[in-house]
Order: structure tokens, then sequence, then C-alpha cells
């Protein structure tokens, strides 16, 4: 893991596209703006998290449906 110190204002390019600020420090809190291409999606690591195991659930389900309709069909 990469680790920066930044302050108020100051910026961390990603690649050529992706660039974090740091908006603003308040107490235990950081405000960050992300500019990045709309393509890219951004979400807080716990709603990323939820959204990977709502696609391996809804994967899941689907294999189980295709099982069950192939064994209906023979």
């Amino acid at each position: 893991m990469l680790v920066l110190k930044r302050k108020t204002g100051e910026a961390i390019q990603i690649g050529d596209d992706i660039e974090l600020t740091i908006l603003a420090i308040e107490g235990d809190q950081i405000k960050i703006g992300i500019d990045a291409p709309r393509q890219i999606d951004i979400h807080r690591k716990e709603i990323y998290l939820a959204i990977q195991d709502e696609n391996a659930e809804a994967s899941r389900s689907t294999g189980l449906m295709s099982q069950l309709l192939k064994q209906r069909s023979e």
C-alpha cells in the first residue's frame, strides 16, 4: 500500500485520467473530490462489496435456475 500525505487543496494523480483532491479536513473526516471519466464506477468500499455479493448471489441463482430447467427438459 502506498501512503501519501496531502494537505487541503493538494491532489493525487492516478494514471492519466483520475485525480483525487483533498477538499477539506474536519476532525477525523476527510472530504475527497474525485475527477474521473464517467465510465469508471466509483463507490465507497462497503457499497462495492455489497454489489459484489449481490452479483455473486445472482450468478448462483442463475446457475441453479439453468440446472433446474435442464433437469426438467430431460
